[in-house]
């Protein structure tokens, strides 16, 4: 009867206390669940931005900024990759974000990363565009055998697939195939290029719709507000079968067929 009486006012003793314990761990799980939410963005397997870009910053993670959002410029202007953060950042930042339905603010961020790394692969290709689509045509496959090094032509499609990425959102998130990417020298000259064109360099690419859709013409016709410096299509010799674009420094844009 007294250990009853004992093991019962120990129980009611303990009670407050496992009732204190409980609340401390529903509070703790409760925090860790914020602390989770808040977290700005995840490590990336290709690039992790460290802080806010924002108008007048400077540096490589601006650069980085730049190569992904070149394609919402929204202007034929050449856009510069040069890791500064002036106007033609800021809009293209702010156009970005409103494609994707984030606050339009010009302000590089936790929820304007977050959507890049949605859009890009650990292998640093995009979420629509694979390495595979882009390497070296005629079989041949790599990188190696163009203008210039492998590492460069790499560097170049990346930024080519980018723009690709924004293209396709701009044309109601609608799938786009690539038909030749990187070429080699000898492969060029074998498709009838110059052997020194742009696919040389890893600069170029070439693009349909799937079943038609979007159009040869309507590729072409977006692709003016993407920052492509090339634009060639329907109506430019050897261009009725597909919208050739690329990120040279100039602007040349010939697709009679679709009024450009």
């Amino acid at each position: 009867m007294k250990r009853a009486q004992t093991r019962s006012r120990t129980t009611r003793s303990r009670s407050p206390f496992r009732a204190l314990v409980a609340t401390l761990a529903m509070l703790a799980s409760s925090l860790f669940v914020v602390t989770l939410g808040a977290t700005p963005a995840h490590a990336d397997g290709c690039y992790t931005w460290g802080r806010s870009l924002s108008s007048g910053s400077t540096g490589a993670d601006v650069q980085q900024l730049q190569i992904r959002v070149a394609g919402w410029h929204g202007s034929s202007a050449t856009f510069a990759i040069d890791g500064s953060f002036g106007p033609a950042t800021t809009t293209a930042v702010t156009n970005f974000q409103r494609a994707y339905g984030l606050t339009p603010d010009g302000i590089a961020g936790p929820a304007t990363f977050a959507k890049i790394y949605a859009l890009q692969d650990d292998d640093c290709s995009t979420a629509h565009f694979d390495w595979s689509e882009v390497d070296g045509g005629c079989g041949a496959g790599g990188y190696s055998g163009g203008t210039v090094s492998a590492t460069t032509v790499k560097e170049n499609l990346k930024r080519a697939m980018w723009r690709a990425e924004a293209l396709r959102q701009r044309l109601g998130n609608k799938p786009l195939r690539v038909t030749s990417g990187f070429r080699s020298v000898s492969c060029d000259k074998a498709v009838g290029g110059s052997g020194s064109g742009y696919h040389t360099y890893g600069m170029a690419l070439d693009l349909v719709g799937f079943s038609g859709s979007p159009s040869f013409c309507q590729i072409a016709s977006a692709a003016r507000y993407t920052s492509f410096g090339t634009i060639l299509g329907p109506g430019y010799p050897g261009h009725n079968d597909h919208a050739h674009v690329d990120i040279a420094n100039r602007k040349f844009w010939s697709a009679s067929s679709c009024g450009i």
